[in-house]
């Protein structure tokens, strides 16, 4: 009889243990940088495409960090002035591997795009427009269109989880698309209807919205909900001075270096004192500090004009990286224009400018999410800090929308909605939806399809 007991015993622990999913093995840091490095060249389709790879990566398939933890640090990176799936990879970053492994992780999301946006500006400059990769991008546009409904599909899906949800998001998008109202006034809207609805229905603001948590959350994860907020990331005053003191040092440092070098009325120094104050402005993505780039890197410093604003933004729509990335483009054509290192080295002041518009813009990210995480992870599981986070990414699905409607309208009507309507795009981003929705095809393979066919019909017209 006991024999038997034990037999059972050891069938129904078999069970158990065939049927639950194992635990993720330890990450080292070598896996990380290979991971965080991949990331870099194929992080495209906006901030929205981003945080969508790094979920299915993060989440779903490797299991290295919990559904709750991501999306409590995403909801905290919506907050920051800046590029939240660049923060929101230096999170996750610094909590699996330290400050290096947050450096590591928010600079390869980073240096990619810096390379080939440079590259990119370079052609741009040299030769002009060229009908070929005129096509290319015509192709591109609407699968990156594409790629953000998919992205806002996906992650609202996972977010919006009931009706008060769906409403908050509802309301950002008519707010945002028929008021034009800012997206910092969104954010704090969206915090205080969290907050309220926190204390009145709790249920409804918790993480997973009162249904629960999906599939993936059912699988441990490496960092699960319930792992023990790690030594690094313990809140604590003396680290919040450190680090407030070495990023400050840090950017006194390079600012005094251009302004000793070059002095401070000089083109590289006068951009990196504006790209500091552009970083500071970037609530809501690069779309909204776009306009203040505009009227500073056009109208008032010269920089490039108007008509090659426009271009830069096509390209920085279609490489890797945050969209912010543009920046470096205003950058390359500025010091290439200005001839900061003389006629006879076009493309190393190009490059240098880039490099430094590049730095100062994202020196505030990397100060952000070392100071802030801390008091983020002690939150974790306290719906009074939660409940408000959670209706901001609610708030957050709405305002994506916008901007893939934004990108539609652009795409298919590029001369206004009077103009005619591009039929040949309007296709191409038919096919790349199918082929996300139905088919589950990756991000670049939709990417290169979509250039080719863009190609294909600009060099048959």
């Amino acid at each position: 009889m006991a024999g038997a007991q034990v037999a059972l015993h050891n069938a129904v622990q078999m069970t158990d243990e065939t049927s639950a999913p194992p635990s993720p093995p330890p990450l080292t840091f070598r896996q990380a940088f290979s991971y965080w490095l991949k990331l870099g060249f194929i992080s495209f389709g906006g901030p929205a495409g981003q945080i969508a790879l790094m979920h299915q990566e993060l989440v779903e398939r490797r299991r290295w960090i919990s559904e709750g933890r991501f999306l409590h640090a995403l909801n905290y990176c919506m907050l920051l002035p800046g590029p939240e799936a660049q923060q929101l990879a230096t999170y996750m970053g610094w909590l699996m591997h330290r400050t290096w492994g947050g450096v590591i992780a928010g600079g390869l999301f980073v240096l990619p795009s810096l390379f080939v946006l440079i590259g990119l500006s370079w052609v741009y400059m040299a030769f002009g427009h060229v009908p070929a990769i005129a096509g290319v991008l015509y192709g591109i546009k609407p699968a990156v269109t594409a790629i953000v409904v998919f992205a806002a599909y996906r992650i609202g899906s996972r977010t919006l989880k009931n009706a008060w949800l769906y409403g908050i998001a509802l309301a950002a998008f008519v707010a945002i698309f028929a008021f034009n109202m800012p997206f910092p006034l969104i954010v704090l809207a969206a915090a205080v209807i969290g907050y309220i609805g926190g204390r009145r229905a709790p249920g409804k603001f918790s993480s997973g919205g009162g249904h629960g948590q999906g599939a993936v959350s059912s699988a441990p994860a490496w960092i699960d909900d319930d792992t023990p907020v790690p030594s690094h990331a313990i809140f604590s005053w003396s680290r919040i001075r450190r680090v407030t003191a070495a990023s400050i040092g840090l950017w006194v440092a390079a600012i005094g270096a251009l302004t000793v070098a070059y002095g401070w009325d000089a083109v590289l120094t006068q951009m990196a004192w504006f790209f500091t104050k552009a970083a500071l402005l970037t609530f809501g993505g690069a779309y909204a500090v776009l306009p203040y780039v505009y009227q500073g890197a056009v109208e008032t410093q010269h920089w490039l004009t108007a008509s090659q604003m426009i271009d830069g933004l096509a390209l920085g729509e279609t490489t890797p990286g945050p969209l912010i990335m543009v920046v470096a483009f205003v950058g390359f054509v500025g010091g290439w224009s200005k001839e900061i290192f003389g006629a006879g080295s076009p493309f190393l002041a190009g490059a240098v400018a880039a490099t430094v518009v590049t730095f100062f813009t994202f020196l505030p990210s990397f100060f952000f999410i070392f100071v802030g995480a801390p008091f983020i992870e002690s939150t974790h599981g306290k719906i009074k800090f939660t409940a408000p986070l959670t209706a901001i990414t609610a708030a957050v699905v709405g305002v994506i929308v916008n901007l893939a409607v934004f990108f539609a309208m652009h795409v298919l009507w590029p001369l206004g909605l009077a103009g005619r309507f591009e039929w040949a795009a309007a296709s191409i981003g038919v096919l790349a939806a199918i082929a996300l929705f139905r088919f589950k095809v990756g991000v670049i393979k939709v990417i290169v399809a979509a250039g080719l066919l863009g190609m294909g019909w600009q060099l048959m017209r």
